[in-house]
C-alpha cells in the first residue's frame, strides 16, 4: 500500500528536489545527533519558491537546527541577498554553518546564537520574508518581534502548526498547541497582516501544516 511517505519521495525523486549539497546536510546533521525535525524536501523547495515569488532579498529564519532550510532559503535570495537565522543551541549552530559553507552558500547565511527572542531585536529589516520553526510556545512572540521589521508584501511562514489535528482539539491544552494557537490568533487579530492562510500536510513528517500570511500595502 502506498503511504504518504512513499508520494514524498516520489516527488522528491521526480521533480529532482535533493541535490548533493541538500542531503548531506540533511546526513551530516543526523550523525551529529541533531533531532529529526528539518522540513522535509518538498516543504524546503516550496519555502524557496516563496522567497522567490517575493523576490526575496532579506530573509530571517527563527530555528536553524542543522541548515537544511537555510540552504534552501540562501540559495532562492541569490548571492545579493542575506539570510539571518536565529539559534539557541552551539551544537546546531555549529553543525549549520559547516552545512552552508559546504553548500557554497555560506557568505549570505548569517547566524545568530542565542534565545531568539534576545537576537531580534539587533536584527535589521526591512525582511521579504519570515521562517518561524523554533520552540512553539513562542510562535506569536516571534511573529510579533518580526513584525516591526517587515514591509508591505513580507511573507510569513509559521510551521508545524496542524500537530497532528491537535490544534483543533478542545481538549488538548499542551503549551505546543497553546503557542500554536496564540499565534494564529495573533494573525487573524492583526490589521497588518492583510492575507493569511493554514495548509495541512501529509508526508515524511506525518501529519502537520503551516500558516502563511503577507503584510497588507498598511502593514
Amino acid at each position: 500500500m502506498t503511504t504518504a511517505a512513499d508520494v514524498d519521495d516520489w516527488f522528491c525523486e521526480h521533480l529532482h528536489l535533493e541535490d548533493d549539497a541538500l542531503r548531506a546536510a540533511r546526513e551530516r546533521a543526523q550523525a551529529e545527533g541533531l533531532p529529526d525535525i528539518a522540513v522535509p524536501p518538498s516543504h524546503g523547495a516550496l519555502l524557496a519558491t516563496l522567497a522567490r515569488l517575493a523576490g526575496a532579498r532579506r530573509v530571517l529564519e527563527v530555528g536553524t537546527l542543522g541548515g537544511y532550510s537555510t540552504i534552501w532559503l540562501a540559495r532562492a535570495v541569490g548571492p545579493e541577498g542575506l539570510v539571518t537565522t536565529l539559534e539557541v543551541d552551539p551544537h546546531h549552530a555549529e553543525v549549520a554553518r559547516t552545512c552552508v559553507d559546504v553548500a557554497g552558500v555560506g557568505d549570505r547565511v548569517e547566524i545568530l546564537l542565542g534565545p531568539a527572542l534576545d537576537s531580534l531585536p539587533t536584527v535589521s529589516g526591512p525582511l521579504d520574508l519570515v521562517f518561524v520553526d523554533a520552540d512553539k510556545q513562542n510562535n506569536a512572540a516571534y511573529v510579533r518581534a518580526a513584525l516591526p521589521l517587515a514591509r508591505p508584501g513580507t511573507v510569513i511562514v509559521v510551521d508545524n502548526v496542524v500537530r497532528d489535528g491537535r490544534v483543533a482539539d478542545p481538549e488538548d491544552d499542551s503549551a505546543v498547541v497553546r503557542g500554536v494557537r496564540e499565534v494564529v490568533d495573533l494573525v487573524d487579530a492583526d490589521p497588518r497582516l492583510e492575507l493569511a492562510t493554514a495548509l495541512q500536510t501529509v508526508g515524511r513528517k506525518g501529519w502537520d501544516g503551516f500558516l502563511v500570511a503577507v503584510v497588507g500595502t498598511t502593514g
